[in-house]
């Protein structure tokens, strides 16, 4: 039993199951293949509530809370699914929209989101800065009652199908504060790179955005001038969060999978469980993961009382990315050959995982952030 979870919680994960289960995991496969999922099953998602889950009813949202959020976070990561950028989308940049937005601009864009009308993405990544986003050089000015942007970004989830990016720029190319925009993808001067080919989460539309000299109404800055910073700053304990919640449920949903299947791979005449070696390795990453999960259970409970800090976010997302990548590599060694077969699940679940230590922040940084606190 996992305490943290209510039971409108675990009504919600079968509905969320049976979603996955029937419009998502037969069509994986063709959308690894295209690089990018198709609009329509946005719109389905939308009419069967799974977006933007936390957003207020007055918005057109369930108003529910993170515990309704890290069930459809697991879900997708069980089924191995996380290259559907619905997390992107609603956990994270409808958070911004509802933190910091004017209420025009969220009676403007909140209802379509939750209704996969149109599907956002945060623009923070460039070619010269990942982790440390003080070093961005997209550029906002003002000028009259617009601002006009110029840069580029890159590596941005959901890109391909974007129609509304949450921008980091700055107001002065030689300082280091940050203000956030919202930008319609359909402005003029906004232009989207090819779709970028990666060694995991190939059902991702992954690419660059191109900003030149974008003018957008004064309306579109979410909150105040040069104050992004602080906003992503706050916002990123849970975001990283969420990259540990799939890791703790990917490890488990694989774990229980290479359990049926050295029940029913024999060597030598008997199952692969049977010997000796596969228990230990199968007891090793069950302790582990066990231990895993109620540290990211307890963060998640921390969340839903408004407590979670940078600090254990960072211990979170260090400690479950890491771990994720070496007991996936324990589970795909059980498989044998088979194990580097694209059509097996843990080959797919093991290259998506190493992702997990560099985006959110790398796991050097967490451990930078973790050190600071000492």
């Amino acid at each position: 039993m996992r305490n943290v979870f209510r039971e409108d919680h675990e009504a919600f994960r079968e509905q969320v199951r049976r979603f996955i289960d029937k419009e998502i995991v037969p069509f994986h496969a063709e959308w690894e293949h295209a690089g990018i999922v198709p609009r329509e099953l946005w719109r389905k998602a939308g009419e069967h509530g799974l977006l933007c889950v936390t957003v207020a009813e007055e918005y057109g949202g369930a108003g529910g809370d993170y515990g309704h959020s890290a069930v459809l976070i697991e879900e997708l990561a069980r089924a191995n699914a996380t290259a559907v950028g619905f997390t992107t989308h609603s956990e994270i940049v409808a958070n911004y929209i509802v933190a910091y937005g004017s209420e025009e601009q969220k009676q403007r864009w909140l209802p379509k989101m939750v209704s996969g009308e149109i599907i956002a993405v945060i623009a923070m990544t460039e070619p010269g800065a990942g982790s440390d986003l003080r070093s961005i050089r997209t550029s906002a000015r003002r000028d009259g009652d617009d601002y006009v942007i110029a840069g580029q970004k890159t590596f941005i989830t959901n890109g391909g199908n974007a129609d509304l990016a949450v921008t980091v720029a700055k107001m002065d190319p030689a300082g280091k504060n940050l203000t956030l925009f919202c930008v319609e993808t359909d402005r003029p001067g906004f232009g989207k790179g090819k779709l970028l080919e990666k060694i995991g989460l190939k059902g991702q539309d992954t690419s660059e955005l191109y900003f030149d000299d974008v003018r957008i109404p004064a309306a579109n800055r979410l909150g105040l001038e040069n104050e992004g910073f602080n906003y992503l700053t706050h916002q990123l304990a849970w975001e990283r969060l969420i990259i540990a919640l799939r890791a703790a449920a990917s490890v488990h949903a694989l774990l229980e999978e290479t359990i049926t299947y050295t029940r029913e791979r024999k060597v030598f005449g008997k199952p692969l469980i049977d010997f000796q070696n596969t228990r230990f390795k199968l007891a090793e990453v069950k302790a582990q993961a066990t231990m895993l999960r109620a540290f990211v259970d307890d963060c998640l409970a921390l969340v839903l009382r408004g407590e979670l800090t940078p600090e254990v976010a960072a211990m979170a997302k260090l400690n479950g990315s890491e771990m994720q990548g070496k007991l996936l590599d324990e589970l795909l060694q059980l498989h044998g050959g088979y194990g580097f077969m694209s059509e097996y699940k843990i080959s797919r679940a093991w290259v998506d995982a190493r992702v997990a230590r560099i985006y959110g922040g790398t796991s050097e940084i967490m451990k930078e952030i973790i050190g600071r606190s000492l």
